[in-house]
């Protein structure tokens, strides 16, 4: 009986050092899971219960032992993590603090992928070459940037500071700082000329070039339109 007991009594410490190391080592990616998510309610719940975070300490791990130029180890807890999280991250990717990956299912993260500081990646988002082309392959996103749920990102391009990509955009060439892209392929839409600081989180109301354009189109069609019909109107 004392013998259970002290197993009890040990498991329980081992839970809560693990607790605190993982609440120390990772602040800065749990800060930004209660920055980012109005569902998260307390450190406990996100450490237990958030595959996003889960999927990170994860890939820390693997990480450091495939920085150290140990074979094969790295990609077997890569893997496990995606089988646990449902988020692929490969070892050799290169990611910056306070990543934040929402639900997270289904999202890839390429080997030669470099992500920088404060980014959010919704569920469903490929971080992907185009080919089977060596060496730098996967794109560069800086800090600030928000990818939306189904977003594509391929090759070896660069995204830029603040940057939103909208649900389910592919983007395949370079994006400029503080702009958003929409669309298949994805098309660049500037913020009214004016640059937003910070991470930008709404991507529900995101400006569709397309519809912009046919808008445009549409109200030079109605000046014209005007235009004949006061000449009929006062031939003189």
């Amino acid at each position: 009986m004392e013998v259970l007991l002290i197993v009890i009594l040990a498991v329980i410490a081992a839970a809560v050092i693990k607790f605190w190391l993982i609440s120390i080592i990772f602040r800065q990616e749990i800060k930004a899971v209660f920055e980012r998510d109005p569902a998260a309610k307390s450190a406990f719940e996100v450490i237990l219960l958030y595959s996003g975070l889960h999927a990170i300490i994860y890939y820390r791990m693997s990480h450091a032992i495939y920085s150290a130029g140990i074979p094969l180890l790295p990609r077997m807890i890569s893997q496990y993590a995606r089988f646990m999280t449902g988020i692929e991250i490969h070892p050799g990717a290169t990611i910056g603090k306070g990543l934040f990956i929402d639900h997270g299912m289904g999202v890839v993260i390429g080997e030669t992928t470099v992500i920088g500081d404060n980014v959010t990646l919704y569920q469903g988002v490929t971080l992907g070459g185009t080919g089977k082309e060596k060496g730098k392959r996967h794109p560069t996103l800086g800090n600030n940037v928000v990818v939306g749920t189904g977003a594509k990102v391929l090759g070896n391009i660069k995204i830029g500071n603040d940057v939103l990509i909208g649900a389910n955009a592919v983007v395949i060439r370079d994006v400029p700082a503080d702009s958003t892209v929409v669309g298949v392929p994805g098309r660049i839409v500037k913020q009214e000329g004016k640059i937003v600081h910070g991470i930008r989180l709404d991507h529900t109301n995101m400006p569709d070039p397309l519809v912009q354009a046919l808008q445009h189109l549409q109200d030079e069609i109605d000046k014209i339109n005007a235009h004949i019909k006061k000449h009929h109107q006062d031939p003189e």
